[in-house]
């Protein structure tokens, strides 16, 4: 039985939502929809009335792919919401800052993607899997990955066929850095003898510089580098990478803007070096994170870099064990880059410590909007909000904050 609705709004997903709620992908608010409705999703629809922010999406995969959620929005339509979603989450919890434009990543730039190779009769497919499907849809021309990247899927293919199994694909993750791709694979056969040299021979035949297989590095032509500020680092195979360049540099000029003046700084859930070594140009930095190879990396990447100043490492799970009172006086300024859960332990130590200034760059826009309450209530303000898109046409919002305590000195 078809049943027509219209779309008041979109959800932090991205999926239409109309009375009831009925949850409708790929549509706008305003929209009506007709379809039929199963619990609470509608299936089989069309649009009896389009938004005049519905665009022809720019991808010829978008229907059948799940990478994207938003290709049929505007560019302005998109921007607009994903704005209005970091808002929202802070007025829920009574605070209203000011906010900077939004930058968004251009297309063909995510410059690190995980995809999926399956090996078939005929060869290996690879591609994204479909919206909640486990199907996975070829991508032959996908208008989000740096061109490199989708050079690369030619490798997820060889290794499919040579490494994967037919009850399960392969989880590629291809990353670009200076000398070429680093690619790390999950999900693959047992690695034995044979197999890592066969491995050994996909690297050399496709001249990638780094193979690494359940994180142990295969075959390496030449040390994957990335480029944080002065230094370079050889991040840990399937490490965390920015998505996009464009949107590493905005992130990173807004936590230098706000760590200016300060001689110390405490880089927290640092990751490789993302802020730490860019950072370092200007005053001493801790960095502490939970993995110790990203800790290793970071190291070395500041001994072989000149002109910056000291860069300690720790490795630390800041969530059981973060930096106490004591230990954060010495800082003029703190960086927080924790993962979506936030960082609610550190943040009770920050409220005591009253660091005088705070850098917090999140990708969940509720978990920062529980901590910037916290913050505020120990006596912080909130100076703006910074909304970064790197995750282009997708539902995932990132942004970088500026916190500064009531008590310390205007700049």
């Amino acid at each position: 039985m078809n049943t027509t609705v219209t779309i008041n709004r979109l959800g932090h997903q991205g999926d239409g939502i109309a009375d009831g709620p009925v949850y409708v992908p790929r549509t706008l608010p305003g929209e009506v929809i007709s379809g039929t409705i199963a619990g609470t999703k509608m299936e089989d629809f069309r649009i009896v009335t389009p938004s005049d922010d519905r665009v022809s999406p720019p991808c010829r995969h978008y229907k059948a792919c799940g990478g994207c959620q938003l290709q049929h929005a505007s560019d302005g339509f998109v921007a607009k919401w994903k704005l209005q979603i970091v808002q929202s989450a802070l007025k829920n919890v009574g605070l209203e800052p000011d906010f900077r434009p939004i930058l968004t990543s251009p297309a063909r730039s995510r410059r690190r993607a995980t995809v999926a190779a399956r090996r078939t009769k005929k060869g290996a497919m690879v591609g994204f899997h479909g919206r909640a499907s486990g199907v996975i849809t070829e991508i032959t021309d996908c208008q989000l990955l740096d061109p490199a990247i989708m050079a690369g899927l030619s490798v997820a293919e060889t290794l499919a066929i040579k490494g994967a199994s037919r009850k399960a694909a392969l989880a590629v993750t291809i990353s670009v850095c200076a000398e070429g791709l680093d690619v790390s694979v999950t999900d693959g056969k047992a690695l034995d003898g044979p197999l890592q040299q066969v491995l050994a021979q996909v690297t050399q035949a496709h001249g990638v510089a780094r193979l690494s297989w359940d994180g142990e590095t295969i075959a390496m032509s030449a040390p994957p580098t990335q480029a944080f500020g002065a230094a370079r680092v050889v991040p840990p195979p399937g490490a965390f990478l920015q998505a996009t360049s464009e949107g590493e540099a905005a992130l990173v000029a807004a936590v230098c803007e706000i760590a200016n003046g300060a001689g110390q700084v405490a880089d927290l859930f640092a990751g490789c070096g993302t802020f730490s070594l860019p950072l370092a140009q200007a005053a001493e930095v801790l960095a502490v994170e939970e993995d110790a190879q990203m800790m290793q990396a970071l190291d070395q990447g500041w001994r072989g870099a000149t002109g910056l100043k000291l860069v300690t490492v720790a490795a630390r799970d800041l969530f059981r064990r973060p930096l106490l009172p004591d230990e954060l006086a010495r800082f003029g300024a703190v960086v927080l880059d924790p993962p979506r859960a936030g960082a609610a332990a550190q943040v009770a130590e920050l409220a005591k410590a009253q660091v005088a200034r705070i850098a917090y760059v999140s990708c969940n826009p509720i978990t920062f909007a529980r901590d910037a309450r916290d913050l505020v209530d120990a006596g912080y303000k909130i100076d703006w909000v910074q909304v970064v898109d790197q995750f282009r046409w997708s539902a995932h919002t990132e942004l970088v904050a500026s916190f500064t305590h009531n008590s310390a000195p205007e700049k």
